[in-house]
């Protein structure tokens, strides 16, 4: 019987979040379709959870402490160090790297280790909004860099592939979309009715619920959000904002409600964990993003039947039909955000025909579909290196 391909992801965090869940999805995945699949990431205290559960999921996980977030020169030689001895020592066919700074470590080690096969998927990108202009031009070099020794450039959404391609960060070539599957069946399955939801949430049945969901951070734009909600109240009195996330944002958000008067109209409630119990609860979801990949709650959101105001930012104009699904706002606009918000509002029969038009276009984001697009490229690309591929199904 031929041996299994062997194939290491690599990622630095996992943590709760769109690119976790999609290296996880992934692996687990590969694993089901017969390959002998690794997972390497960095430590982390905030990191046990979803190790825990991804170990629980049948998944093979190798700890590598020095890979982190934040550019530390010593540690990500040794992060560098001990990637290339895995890849070397396990020979790996196949390394499929996730984010900027696994990514960029990881491809060097594979390359360095011979590896025949490498594989890069960004989720998003850190070209602008992120770091100083100086540091976002050293991160675009490396960049290009790192992407003239892979072999597929996976981009979630064509927005995504052309941020990429005008920045001139691989060849068209070397591009493939893949979207960021998402469990549709589950969502459906556990979140709540309306109804219930709003009841756990203390929401009046009556009263408009704006619901986002994401990482507490700078570039999701939630000041935007916050900014935008005086003019929301100001047209619906009794309206509601949620905000479910994490990160160092929270205080800073909850005083500029304050500040602009919104205060008892806002809460943040800590965590992603269960936010389809926060979404399903909402009139609309608010998706405010500076820059954005491809925005996974846009397709969660969807699912349940919910319409969209979202950023025309990155890969979010390929995952909302603006005027069919939701609608596309400039960034950083609050004031078209809740002109936005509040023309949705005003109109209930509207959001019911964009919810049923999301529902349907949930699909083409489905955990299924980036299976098996994921398979047909690991196919793909081991028959064009020679690599044996007998044993996988």
């Amino acid at each position: 019987m031929a041996e299994r391909v062997k194939v290491l992801h690599v990622i630095t965090r996992l943590t709760l979040g769109g690119s976790a869940e999609n290296t996880v999805d992934s692996v687990v995945a590969l694993g089901s379709a017969g390959y002998d699949v690794t997972l390497a990431t960095g430590g982390g205290a905030e990191e046990v959870e979803v190790v825990a559960e991804a170990r629980a999921r049948g998944c093979r996980i190798v700890m590598v402490p020095s890979l982190v977030r934040n550019v530390k020169p010593l540690q990500d030689l040794g992060a560098l160090w001990s990637l290339f001895r895995l890849i070397r020592g396990e020979r790996f066919q196949i390394v499929h790297t996730h984010t900027s700074k696994a990514g960029f470590i990881g491809r060097l080690a594979a390359w360095l280790a011979g590896a025949p096969v490498i594989i890069h998927t960004p989720h998003g990108h850190v070209f602008f909004g992120y770091f100083s202009n100086a540091w976002s031009r050293l991160f675009l070099w490396l960049e290009r860099l790192a992407a003239g020794l892979t072999d597929r450039l996976v981009m979630l959404t064509e927005g995504e592939m052309e941020d990429h391609r005008v920045r001139k960060v691989g060849s068209p070539g070397r591009y493939v979309v893949i979207p960021s599957g998402v469990n549709l069946e589950r969502i459906r399955r556990e979140a709540p009715p309306r109804e219930i939801a709003r009841r756990r949430l203390g929401i009046d049945p009556e009263a408009l619920l704006v619901v986002g969901a994401g990482r507490l951070i700078a570039i999701k734009g939630w000041e935007i959000l916050i900014r935008a909600f005086p003019a929301v109240v100001g047209a619906f009195p009794a309206a509601r904002l949620v905000i479910a996330g994490e990160g160092p944002l929270r205080g800073a958000l909850l005083e500029e409600a304050v500040a602009l008067g919104v205060g008892a109209h806002v809460e943040i409630r800590g965590g992603l964990e269960g936010v389809w119990s926060v979404l399903s609860a909402s009139d609309l979801v608010a998706v405010p993003s500076l820059n954005e990949g491809m925005g996974r709650v846009l397709v969660e959101a969807m699912a349940l039947g919910l319409p969209v105001v979202a950023s025309a930012v990155g890969g979010i104009p390929t995952v909302v039909a603006g005027g069919e699904t939701g609608l596309l706002v400039p960034p950083g606009s609050p004031e078209a955000l809740a002109q936005a918000v509040i023309e949705l509002a005003k109109d209930p029969e509207r959001r019911e025909r964009m919810g049923e038009a999301g529902r349907r276009r949930a699909e083409e984001f489905s955990l299924q579909v980036m299976e098996g697009r994921i398979l047909d490229l690991y196919r793909e690309l081991l028959t064009a290196k020679g690599s044996p591929c007998s044993a996988v199904s």
